[in-house]
């Protein structure tokens, strides 16, 4: 069986796969623990520690069909989520793209803070010449 496992992509789950190295999917409502390891360890190459899953009910909603204030009500669909520990030292790809972003945004950064830097030495240094002279600071008159 095939099973389709769908990241899920929440700060929750980007700071649980960094600090603990769990990572969380959403599954078929059909899925249960065995499933879910079997399929994560086939497509991720990697060793299951443990598999814990949750349902979580839809919120109710209503939304406004026309002007007249007129709403209907529903809800959202029910989920299944599956927290996935993955053995230590090892790791899935699924935040690679943020992780990518957030090293290029650092270098960028450091070649930013390197720039006003130099313009920062550049502005110290006094410049020589009779023509870039500073001009002299008004006398106060003592009364």
């Amino acid at each position: 069986m095939s099973l389709v496992l769908k990241p899920r992509l929440s700060e929750k789950a980007y700071a649980l796969s960094q600090e603990a190295n769990v990572y969380v999917f959403e599954v078929d409502k059909s899925a249960n623990k065995l499933t879910v390891a079997d399929a994560v360890a086939e497509q991720f190459k990697v060793t299951v520690v443990s598999v814990n899953m949750t349902n979580v009910k839809g919120k109710k909603m209503r939304t406004f069909v026309n002007r007249r204030g007129k709403f209907v009500r529903g809800s959202r669909s029910d989920i299944k989520k599956a927290y996935v520990t993955v053995k230590a030292g090892e790791n899935i790809p699924v935040f690679a793209a943020d992780e990518e972003a957030e090293a290029k945004a650092e270098k960028v950064q450091k070649q930013v803070d390197k720039a006003a830097a130099k313009e920062a030495e550049k502005v110290e240094k006094p410049k020589k010449g009779i023509l870039r002279r500073k001009a002299p600071a008004p006398k106060k008159d003592k009364k």
